[in-house]
């Protein structure tokens, strides 16, 4: 299979101290992997440096065998926060990165109306961010980056300060969204359990200066349906062995 992303020897300092140090790992086309590991040890910089939002201090990274300079159109990234303008209803939210971009194509009426119905926000387009729930304010924010329709999903924890049953829910979405588009996925993710669920393959690194600890493929049937997956005994096997890859038993 292509590989969408290739990190090779990925290094970054902040303040002269090493936060990355020789990163490598590779994302194939079409797949979905999930990062894990401890707090601070540069998940999310590695993503920024996946999209081009923060430069290099060592090695090399590429999409589809292209070096990363700056951002590319083709990659999409969900922040940990919605940032959504408040000024603005769901509508103009989702297409704010349209309309900054002067060269980025228009989505039809139709086009927009679909993704506004797979997101689960019809009969919303016309509300502020005010009047919207915490996951639908997610939502809005992974249909900005999909309204782009970019070959490369990037998402750095866009779940994590919301409750348990909303975040599950917004787990089925994303998981419904890649079984139809299989664009390529990376979650940056602290729930080892929402790392199984979704994921191709997990990638656990270690505290800073991180590094890639070990990869596990995730070798569960597809498609997934949450409560039928959960129950299957190798979903409970898998959260032993990356448990045991975090330190946490």
């Amino acid at each position: 299979m292509t590989a969408a992303i290739t990190i090779q020897g990925a290094a970054k300092l902040f303040g002269g101290r090493s936060v990355i140090g020789e990163v490598s790992a590779e994302v194939r086309d079409h797949e979905f992997v999930s990062v894990l590991g401890p707090s601070g040890c540069g998940k999310s910089t590695l993503l920024r440096l996946i999209a081009g939002l923060a430069p290099l201090d060592g090695g090399e990274i590429r999409l589809f065998d292209q070096p990363v300079r700056a951002p590319a159109a083709n990659v999409g990234f969900v922040f940990q926060t919605s940032n959504l303008l408040p000024w603005c209803d769901v509508r103009a939210n989702l297409l704010l990165g349209v309309d900054l971009d002067p060269g980025a194509p228009r989505p039809s009426e139709a086009a927009l109306a679909e993704l506004i119905a797979t997101l689960g926000l019809s009969g919303f387009e016309e509300s502020f961010p005010h009047e919207l729930s915490g996951g639908m304010r997610h939502r809005v924010a992974i249909g900005q980056a999909l309204i782009r329709n970019p070959r490369i999903l990037l998402m750095d924890e866009p779940f994590g300060a919301l409750d348990a049953l909303t975040r599950d829910r917004l787990n089925m979405e994303l998981l419904r969204i890649w079984q139809r588009d299989r664009k390529t996925v990376v979650l940056v993710t602290h729930s080892i359990a929402e790392a199984v669920l979704l994921s191709d393959r997990v990638i656990v690194m270690s505290e800073r200066p991180s590094r890639v600890i070990e990869e596990v493929t995730i070798d569960l049937p597809r498609p997934r349906d949450p409560s039928r997956t959960r129950e299957d005994p190798a979903f409970g096997d898998y959260l032993v062995r990356l448990s045991g890859l975090m330190g946490v038993v």
